[in-house]
C-alpha cells in the first residue's frame, strides 16, 4: 500500500563544469518527516524527464525522493530532428561515446544536486538521506546505470531494465560488468528485442551472469517486450499484459530498494525467499544469486 501522497518538482540544473543543462523532474513524498533515500532514474534513448512516471510516482509513494534527469543529445528531441528515426540513426546516437559520457556525468551531477536540494529546495529541506542512494534506468539508461555503479561509490544499489547488449559488441562484453560491486535487480522479457538492433533477449541477462560481487536478481517477464518498461505506450498500442507487468515491476523494485536502501530484511526476504515468486507465477521467471559474506 502506498504510504505517502506524492508531489512533483520541475526544475532545470546547469553544470558549470560542462556548460550543460540538465532538466529534471523530482517526485517526492508530500508528507512524512524523512529522511528519504534517493533514487536517480535514467531514461532510455528518446525518452525524457516526463517518461517512466509510474515508477517515479510509485517509488515516491513508498518513501523515496526520485529524480528523473533528462539527457540532452539522446532524449525526446531526437524525434523532432528525425520523426521517423531509422534504426541506423538511433544506433549512431546510442554508440556515440559523447552521449554515454554525458549521461553518466548527468547522473553523478544529479546526485550532487539532489543532495544539495536538501538545503536549497524547501519541500526537500532536511528530508534527504544522502547515505542511501540508488540508480535505475531503462535500455540506454540501464547501461548508464551500470556505468554509474562502477564509478560512483555513493551508489548503494541499482535497477537495470533491458540492458542493451547488441550482438556486435557481445564478444567484447565478456568481463565488462564483473567489476560492479553493488546489488542489482535486472529486468527483461522474452520479447525484449530492443529498438536499435535485433538483440536476442537472452543477451540482456549478460550483466546478471557476470556480476558476482553482490546480490543479483533477474526477472524475465513472459511475453514482456522492450517498451513495457516505459509506461508510455499509446492507448491503441497498449498490450493486455501492460498493467499486470507494471504492477509486478513496482512490487519487485520497491521491495529491492527497501531491502538495500532502507535495510528492510522483511522486504529482502519477500523478494528472495518465495512470496514474490508466487506473485510472479507463470508471468515470468525469477532468478537470484545471493552473495554470502
Amino acid at each position: 500500500m502506498a504510504k505517502h501522497d506524492v508531489a512533483v518538482i520541475l526544475t532545470q540544473w546547469t553544470d558549470p563544469a560542462r556548460n550543460r543543462t540538465v532538466p529534471v523532474k523530482i517526485y517526492h513524498p508530500q508528507n512524512g518527516a524523512g529522511p528519504f533515500p534517493i533514487i536517480i532514474f535514467s531514461h532510455g534513448l528518446g525518452g525524457s524527464r516526463d517518461t517512466y512516471e509510474y515508477v517515479g510516482r510509485g517509488w515516491a509513494s513508498h518513501g523515496y525522493i526520485v529524480a528523473h534527469p533528462q539527457h540532452l543529445g539522446s532524449d525526446s528531441a531526437i524525434w523532432q530532428i528525425d520523426a521517423a528515426a531509422s534504426r541506423q540513426s538511433l544506433k549512431k546516437i546510442l554508440f556515440n561515446p559523447e552521449n554515454s559520457i554525458n549521461r553518466t556525468q548527468d547522473v553523478t551531477f544529479a546526485i550532487d544536486q539532489i543532495i544539495r536540494s536538501g538545503d536549497d529546495i524547501a519541500p526537500l529541506r532536511g528530508k534527504i538521506d544522502s547515505g542511501a542512494i540508488g540508480v535505475g534506468g531503462h535500455s540506454f539508461g540501464a547501461m548508464t546505470t551500470l556505468q554509474c555503479a562502477e564509478h560512483d561509490k555513493r551508489v548503494k544499489a541499482i535497477v537495470a531494465m533491458s540492458t542493451p547488449i547488441p550482438p556486435e559488441v557481445k564478444a567484447q562484453a565478456t568481463d565488462a560488468f564483473a567489476r560492479i560491486k553493488v546489488p542489482c535487480l535486472h529486468l527483461t522479457g522474452t520479447r525484449d528485442s530492443g529498438m536499435t538492433a535485433p538483440t536476442p533477449p537472452e543477451y540482456r541477462r549478460i550483466p546478471f551472469d557476470q556480476m558476482e560481487k553482490a546480490d543479483q536478481y533477474l526477472i524475465t517477464f513472459e511475453g514482456g517486450d522492450h517498451m513495457v518498461f516505459t509506461g508510455q505506450r499509446v492507448l491503441d498500442h497498449k498490450l493486455p499484459t501492460d498493467d499486470l507487468f507494471h504492477g509486478l515491476i513496482l512490487q519487485s523494485t520497491t521491495a529491492f530498494w527497501d531491502a538495500y536502501l532502507k535495510g528492510d530484511s522483511g522486504a529482502k526476504s519477500w523478494l528472495a525467499s518465495g512470496p514474490f515468486r508466487a506473485e510472479l507465477g507463470t508471468h515470468g521467471v525469477f532468478e537470484q544469486k545471493q552473495i554470502v559474506p
